[in-house]
């Protein structure tokens, strides 16, 4: 079986390995456009080694950004910014990816650090969020978002490929649509928030429909060579997970059925339920989601011991490895993977003055 760090191929991409830098928020962008922050960071996690590099939750509309400072690629004007990411990144050796959102119900907040609140309504910067159903993830919360209308729903849809095409033009080759965190398409999945009684309501073609639809009409226009992928939120941790991930595997052979490549398993966060954190919680179920639907798999969460995420792709339990902290803690984290695994001849060259340095000082 294939291990870390032997290629992977999906549709007409190679990937150098089986280590992907998973899309994590920055919070850095100004008016949904790129800034000096972006090219350094997205170039260095490439030069580091990984073989997929996902782009942050970028915003299909200004609407379903979760912060003020969320990339965009609602307008023309943000594929430069873009696609000089992804040059960055392709001319570090590894594949450029994207993943596009809309946060829905959870929009229009502070970044992390500044506390995550809805902003106030007396901020200037602040707008309306929509969502399924008027309820807000707190209850008694005065952020309630508006009900989405029909003509809502098809907007979004246009939203999403209308991104997928700038995507494209921008140079990415991987697209992965994030329909987990309990965003706006994890919220048309979740009974906990979606509490509609038409087409996108009730039972769980409904509740899927929102995705299908969206995975369908993205098809269309994503080149049919490059991996269409999605992060789904698989578990709520809300006791009733035994009946989550059914609904989930479901949803994801419709989803399959529409041109979908591959899943990242993921969080619903559609509740405040705790999560019971833990090393690697979330590899055995994305083994059994691989297993029950037949699409590759990815998944991410506190995997951060390389001999454990070579195990993971060894045994067929997962077929990339996101990695998320562990990049932003050290870039060339790979290059450490490489050597407590024993692989001499790594998929890929670190830039010289970087390896002059690394190596010699590993051999010290």
């Amino acid at each position: 079986m294939p291990g870390l760090f032997d290629s992977y191929t999906l549709k007409g991409v190679t990937l150098r390995n089986r280590m992907a830098a998973s899309p994590m928020c920055q919070y850095m962008a100004r008016e949904g456009m790129v800034t000096d922050w972006h090219l350094p960071h997205y170039a260095s996690l490439a030069r580091g080694g990984a073989g997929l590099v996902l782009v942050e939750a970028t915003a299909v509309s200004p609407e379903g950004r979760i912060t003020p400072g969320d990339l965009g690629l609602w307008s023309d004007a943000h594929v430069r910014g873009l696609a000089a990411v992804a040059r960055a990144i392709t001319g570090a050796a590894a594949v450029p990816g994207i993943q596009l959102g809309h946060a829905g119900r959870k929009a229009g907040c502070a970044p992390p650090w500044e506390g995550g609140a809805p902003l106030p309504s007396t901020d200037p910067a602040r707008w309306e969020p929509i969502a399924p159903s008027a309820l807000p993830l707190i209850a008694e919360q005065p952020h309630v978002p508006r009900a989405m209308t029909l003509a809502d729903i098809r907007r979004v849809q246009q939203d999403f490929v209308d991104a997928a095409k700038r995507a494209h033009e921008a140079g990415f080759k991987w697209l992965e649509l994030h329909f987990a965190h309990g965003f706006l398409a994890q919220s048309f999945l979740s009974k906990h928030s979606n509490a509609r009684e038409d087409a996108y309501g009730g039972s769980l073609e409904n509740r899927a429909r929102f995705l299908v639809e969206t995975v369908a009409a993205v098809r269309q226009v994503w080149p049919e060579e490059f991996p269409l992928t999605a992060r789904l939120g698989v578990l709520e941790f809300d006791g009733d997970d035994d009946a989550n991930l059914a609904e989930s595997i479901d949803a994801l052979k419709r989803l399959k059925a529409q041109g979908l490549d591959l899943v990242d398993v993921g969080i619903g966060f559609s509740t405040m339920s705790p999560v019971p954190w833990a090393p690697n919680m979330l590899v055995p179920v994305a083994g059994q989601v691989r297993n029950e639907t037949g699409l590759p798999v990815a998944t991410s969460w506190l995997i951060a011991d390389a001999k454990q995420a070579d195990g993971f792709v060894r045994d067929g339990q997962l077929d990339l490895v996101m990695f998320a902290r562990r990049l932003l803690d050290n870039p060339h984290w790979p290059q450490q993977a490489a050597r407590q695994l024993g692989v001499t001849k790594p998929s890929w060259v670190l830039p010289t003055p970087y390896a002059y340095w690394l190596e010699s000082w590993a051999a010290a």
